[in-house]
């Protein structure tokens, strides 16, 4: 059977772009799950001296201190991993998570301490007066105030740590954004809040490490629900 007769194309009217390597949803799906796979294990090394202090520590509550102590280097590997997963490529055939996580790591560590030190400090001041409440002698009604402070700098300080993650604010400025946040865009709070509290459940009911595990899912999601905040600085509050 003869071939039908090959045709030019026509110029006025061309058709349908050809596809490049690492454009279908396939080849998307694969560069995401490579990019978790690597920002995770690479949060883990960031973080692996204060995680190591964390499991050497008994549960004590006065390890409280020590425990603070050991999330410092915390804070500078979550801010490396938002920054890695907010710039990550979509293209299979040009994937440099690593280089992205280590370089928002050298952008942001400072910034980001300058938030995780004193809301740290002030978490273990919180928590340890709750571990220890029935020797202050204050009512009862007290120790619930005191949670809801302490959740409530928990919600400001997931705001706080996506501001200073990506973008360049004084200190006391992304304070003050994050705080604007919490009741500017409640959705985006309360999908904080589910994300801390999925965290503390797997703690608790499961193992400490499970949360450690996950933590890149949990920072896209963190991610996803924080793009009102992410949109809204980058119109209003950016040059």
């Amino acid at each position: 059977m003869p071939y039908p007769p090959a045709t030019l194309a026509d110029p006025d009217h061309p058709g349908p772009p050809a596809r490049t390597f690492g454009d279908g949803p396939l080849s998307r799906a694969a560069a995401l799950v490579h990019t978790l796979l690597t920002v995770e294990a690479l949060l883990l090394f960031a973080s692996s001296p204060g995680i190591v202090g964390l499991f050497l520590l008994g549960a004590d509550a006065s390890n409280l201190p020590l425990v603070a102590l050991c999330l410092l280097p915390v804070g500078p590997a979550l801010s490396a991993g938002l920054y890695a997963l907010e710039h990550r490529g979509r293209d299979l055939a040009d994937l440099h998570p690593a280089r992205t996580f280590w370089r928002g790591w050298r952008l942001n560590a400072v910034a980001v301490l300058e938030i995780w030190v004193p809301l740290s400090v002030w978490l273990t001041v919180v928590a340890f007066t709750l571990t220890h409440f029935a020797l202050t002698g204050l009512p009862g009604w007290w120790a619930l105030l005191l949670a809801g402070i302490g959740a409530g700098s928990l919600l400001w300080g997931a705001h706080a740590l996506v501001l200073a993650s990506l973008f360049t604010f004084r200190a006391r400025d992304t304070a003050r954004l994050a705080a604007y946040f919490l009741l500017r865009h409640g959705r985006a709070t309360l999908a904080a809040g589910s994300l801390l509290a999925l965290a503390a459940g797997l703690t608790v009911l499961l193992t400490e490490a499970l949360p450690a595990l996950l933590a890149a899912p949990l920072l896209l999601s963190l991610l996803h629900s924080s793009r009102p905040v992410i949109t809204e600085t980058a119109k209003d509050f950016t040059a």
